[in-house]
């Protein structure tokens, strides 16, 4: 199984695009997504890049294997 790695915000948003989430606000620095589905809002920093522990939450939010989250990240 590979590793996760940290990825820049962008890439992460467009994965979140793909996956069916809608940009809902800002505050601060920290971006906030959501889907009608979930029971709670994805959230995170606009950092240069996202920490594999950020990324790891928000996939445990979205019930996204991190198999399907790297192979989703191949087509982007």
């Amino acid at each position: 199984m590979p590793k996760l790695k940290p990825i820049s915000w962008k890439k992460f948003e467009s994965f979140l695009f793909y996956v069916g989430c809608c940009y809902e606000r800002k505050k601060g620095d920290h971006r906030i997504y959501g889907r009608s589905d979930l029971k709670r809002p994805v959230v995170f920093p606009e950092d240069k890049e996202i920490p594999v522990f950020i990324i790891r939450n928000n996939l445990r939010v979205l019930g996204i294997s991190h198999n399907e989250f790297l192979n989703i990240l191949e087509k982007l």
